[in-house]
């Protein structure tokens, strides 16, 4: 009898893991990281509705795309033909070096508009956002949607042809929707009313940085399997948000 795989539990302790932080970051300073304004319920509400949010619809979104993923081959959640040096050890090593380019890239790029150097959020919630957005986003821009795009394009439209060239190109529409996912965010830390208002300098880093953010992340969630996609993303923030953001 086949030894039943380990990734669908590691995946809903994933989600776990992903709701309780998600209502445990209402609770936690923001700093000048997001602009003062009244919150639209008492704030155990809004933890509530947080973890919920993260448990039906990401955690869904996230089964959906672990199905489709193991249609179309990508590696699993935890597969047996990958090693730990492949799933955590090489994910790290490429989200330190990336947030560290993050890091440089913001120097350079924040002399060429008056906005100034991009804002994070202050300690401990930066570490919190780290965690949450490595597995959320990942679920949402990665195991979801690069799964389902590749399965319906390449399986159900062109009949299992050309995986490998659906593939990218999916990866690179996911790594401009990741990185367009940005842009209001920015636009409400900056006080900006419309697209038009961004600096062009900004818009390409925003662009430039999450894009090759996500690429790495699509290449080794196909490879490696999720976990390696949320490790490099993780790691980046935490370069990124929680040590640069300290500085």
């Amino acid at each position: 009898m086949r030894k039943p795989s380990p990734s669908i539990g590691i995946y809903v302790g994933l989600v776990i893991t992903l709701a309780v932080l998600s209502a445990v970051s209402i609770f936690l300073p923001q700093g000048s990281y997001l602009p003062l304004q009244e919150l639209p319920a008492s704030k155990p509400v809004l933890a509530l509705v947080n973890a919920f949010t993260m448990l039906v619809l990401y955690g869904g979104l996230g089964f959906i795309g672990l199905r489709l993923a193991q249609k179309v081959g990508f590696a699993e959640v935890w597969d047996a033909n990958v090693s730990n040096r492949q799933r955590f050890l090489i994910p790290a090593s490429i989200g330190v070096s990336l947030g560290i380019l993050f890091v440089l890239a913001d120097a350079i790029f924040s002399r060429l508009h008056s906005l100034g150097p991009l804002p994070h959020p202050p300690f401990p919630t930066s570490l919190v956002a780290s965690a949450t957005a490595g597995i959320g986003e990942e679920i949402i821009f990665r195991l979801f949607f690069i799964s389902f795009a590749t399965w319906l394009v390449s399986h159900v439209i062109l009949k299992k042809k050309w995986e490998v060239e659906v593939f990218w190109v999916v990866a690179v529409f996911s790594a401009l929707a990741f990185a367009a996912g940005h842009i209001p965010t920015v636009m409400i830390l900056s006080g900006l009313n419309t697209v038009n208002d961004i600096p062009s300098a900004l818009l390409a880093e925003i662009f430039l940085l999450n894009g090759g953010l996500s690429l790495f992340a699509a290449y080794y969630f196909r490879k490696y399997g999720f976990l390696a996609a949320v490790g490099i993303h993780f790691w980046t923030d935490i370069i990124w948000h929680v040590v640069y953001g300290l500085l």
